[in-house]
């Protein structure tokens, strides 16, 4: 931490939160309100804001695993993260026509088992601290993200993202330039599935559209395989993109951690639950060019996933995981 930056328990809360209907799915840029999580959010700080969500009991992506007893996602609450650092970005001034890139992002919880899912959805309260890291013109450019969860009112983890601000012609120039091309969109790539695609139980899963992973292979040292997911799968795509995005990444990189640490028979995956991931985007995925990842377990237990595209580390992720 920061000496001398507010933390998100430095301060008081605000009057109650709602959790009867969801925030305007613009706020936090989805098309389908079915994947809006964000109920209620107050501005408490000249950038800073706490915000509420809730966490179905059934979800056709988050919901989608083999473990018993259930936990809510912990990769739900990465993406009620992102939702809350965009939508409060907006609510700060932030213009509408302004995304978030994440550059870099950690999430750590206490103890994977304070997630059970009871018979109630879940309430998740997020407290948000923003600390600007780069302006420019007047306007952020840059930041850095801090956030306590609480989950049913108990302390259950922390999140931070490293973010970029930019505007949609900004990141068009941006794309462009790295590529010198136009890039194609999802809705012009094929959804075909592809027949070497991993068997949804040896990632903890029930439903095929929910496997990202095909063409695995195990060497003594690495478990390797080609990321392939399904662009009809509107949880990953709620809309058209030009690349594969950051979290459906972070799926895949759970789906190899948890192939990594099984015993082949995708009993391990099904009693195992991911206690903590981090990572780092070094380069867009692009949808025109073989993704490929490749796992290790690192000395500490943490499952080490390298994203490689066109001869180039394009991401890094570490997932611990738990039993």
């Amino acid at each position: 931490m920061t000496a001398g930056v507010a933390q998100p328990t430095d301060r008081a809360r605000p009057p109650e939160l709602a959790v009867d209907r969801t925030i305007d799915r613009a706020l936090v840029h989805r098309a389908s309100v079915a994947e809006v999580f964000v109920t209620d959010i107050q501005v408490v700080g000249e950038l800073d804001h706490v915000a509420a969500a809730q966490l179905p009991l059934s979800h056709g992506y988050y919901s989608d695993h083999a473990r018993r007893p259930a936990v809510f996602d912990p990769v739900l609450l990465l993406e009620v993260g992102r939702q809350v650092g965009i939508a409060g970005a907006h609510l700060v001034g932030i213009p509408n026509d302004v995304v978030m890139l994440v550059g870099e992002f950690s999430l750590r919880l206490h103890d994977p088992r304070g997630l059970l899912v009871g018979r109630k959805p879940g309430r998740l309260v997020v407290d948000t601290v923003t600390e600007p890291t780069r302006k420019r013109g007047g306007r952020v450019r840059r930041g850095l993200v801090r956030q306590v969860l609480e989950l049913d009112g108990m302390p259950v983890g922390t999140h931070t993202m490293e973010c970029q601000l930019v505007t949609y012609a900004e990141l068009e120039a941006l794309r462009h330039t790295m590529r010198g091309t136009p890039a194609p969109s999802t809705r012009d790539v094929s959804t075909a599935v592809p027949a070497s695609q991993l068997a949804p139980h040896l990632v903890a899963r029930v439903n095929p559209l929910n496997v990202v992973l095909s063409d695995v292979d195990r060497s003594d040292e690495f478990v390797t395989a080609a990321v392939t997911p399904r662009y009809d799968n509107h949880a990953l795509f709620d809309h058209d993109y030009d690349h594969i995005p950051a979290m459906t990444l972070t799926e895949a990189a759970r789906q190899l951690a948890l192939v990594a640490v099984d015993d082949g028979t995708g009993a391990v995956a099904a009693s195992s639950v991911v206690a903590g991931i981090r990572g780092r985007f070094h380069r867009f995925a692009e949808l025109d060019a073989p993704l490929t990842a490749a796992a290790e377990v690192a000395l500490d237990g943490d499952v080490l996933v390298a994203f490689h595209q066109g001869g180039d580390v394009i991401a890094e992720l570490a997932v611990e995981v738990a039993r």
